[in-house]
């Protein structure tokens, strides 16, 4: 049994509660309960991928690494979503059965694994049923929160799924075709099937190369 606390300090004063449902209603339903899960199990996986993300850089898998802490923050973002629907519970006790994963490994592959799995049963799984408990509770707009950050979830679980599949065939710094590879560091773009093992402007390993028609910076 976990025992967490609501506080209202941490869920400020913005107006990102219930949006017209009945606050009275919500408490000691489901949907109140799974509001709590949801956010102990988002941050969770928040620190899960902060964790994962060193030992993806001890690897030499940098922008891997990158992609946990980028993943992490949005799990950070989904973890206020829902506190903030429990905000006129401020200085309430909520207590909550569940079960979380115990994902350390020192093994990019298998933290890339493990996300894959647990962002596959959010998404198909817990938020599909919390959001059919809201909806059956009339809590529709808490519905529609589950299931947006389900879709969500599924893109996570997609762009795990890819990573680990690179690097287990070996073509996350190797492609069939000659691509523009990006340094993450300074910029720099090399064109080649292969990023190169040190870059020529920084000096940063290949671990830092990433495809430039997946960065942020292309037009």
């Amino acid at each position: 049994m976990i025992h967490l606390t609501i506080n209202k300090q941490l869920i400020g004063d913005s107006d990102y509660g219930l949006k017209g449902e009945t606050d009275m209603n919500l408490k000691g339903s489901k949907t109140y309960e799974n509001l709590m899960r949801a956010f102990a199990g988002e941050s969770m996986a928040r620190n899960r991928y902060n964790i994962a993300s060193a030992i993806a850089k001890q690897e030499g898998f940098h922008v891997v690494g990158a992609v946990f802490d980028y993943t992490a923050d949005q799990e950070r973002a989904h973890a206020k979503v829902f506190y903030q629907k429990l905000k006129y519970f401020a200085g309430d006790n909520i207590y909550i059965s569940g079960a979380y994963p115990v994902d350390l490994y020192d093994d990019t592959v298998k933290a890339l694994r493990a996300a894959q799995h647990n962002e596959l049963e959010e998404w198909d799984e817990v938020y599909k049923s919390f959001g059919q408990t809201a909806r059956e509770e009339g809590f529709p707009d808490i519905a529609h929160t589950f299931e947006g950050i389900a879709k969500i979830e599924k893109t996570h679980a997609d762009r795990f799924g890819r990573l680990a599949d690179e690097i287990e065939n070996a073509s996350i710094f190797r492609k069939e075709d000659e691509i523009a590879w990006m340094c993450t560091v300074c910029g720099n773009i090399h064109v080649g099937k292969e990023a190169p093992q040190i870059c020529d402007v920084c000096q940063h390993p290949q671990g830092f190369f990433m495809p430039f028609a997946e960065s942020f910076y292309e037009k």
